[in-house]
């Protein structure tokens, strides 16, 4: 699966009210995020509730991970020997492997996820390593979170 070929539809309403397709379309904003992975943002928002009048496409702003506030739709192939990135971000990330299989390594532990699984990773540490022959395409939404804490600590968003 590419990411750089997703269709990415749209739906919006016209001057009267009525529901329509208002992008349908080959995503064009997929970059190298670091060596080895690629992602396209496919949608975001800023505050809730989220307001969904306009036309306006935010999937070419400039977007770090997550976005206080707000929330983030992208997906992401891993590629083989993906470099690593041990991070964690301040949002609920609920997340679907839709192609390939990939480790997710936390502190002490890893889990193998695979095409159909589903995640959802609450503000843990974390990393994504690769080491099949296959890349591994998973959709994630990134729903801004107050920074976990653990322990009487507060665990800040990292990496």
């Amino acid at each position: 699966m590419d990411v750089t070929k997703l269709r990415r539809v749209v739906t919006g309403h016209d001057a009267q009210g009525k529901a329509k397709v208002l992008i349908d379309e080959t995503v064009t904003n997929a970059a190298e995020t670091r060596r080895g992975a690629i992602a396209t943002v496919i949608w975001s928002s800023e505050g809730f509730p989220v307001d969904n009048d306009g036309s306006d496409d935010p999937s070419d702003k400039k977007i770090g991970t997550t976005i206080p506030g707000g929330t983030v739709f992208r997906v992401v192939s891993f590629g083989p020997g993906v470099a690593p990135r041990n991070h964690r971000t301040d949002s609920i990330d609920y997340a679907v492997v839709m192609a390939g299989e990939i480790d997710m390594v936390l502190d002490d532990e890893t889990v193998r996820l695979k095409a159909g699984d589903v995640m959802v990773q609450r503000g843990t540490v974390h990393n994504w390593i690769n080491n099949g022959s296959e890349p591994c395409v998973i959709a994630f939404t990134l729903v801004s979170a107050k920074p976990v804490s653990a322990g009487g600590k507060t665990l800040n968003a990292q990496g």
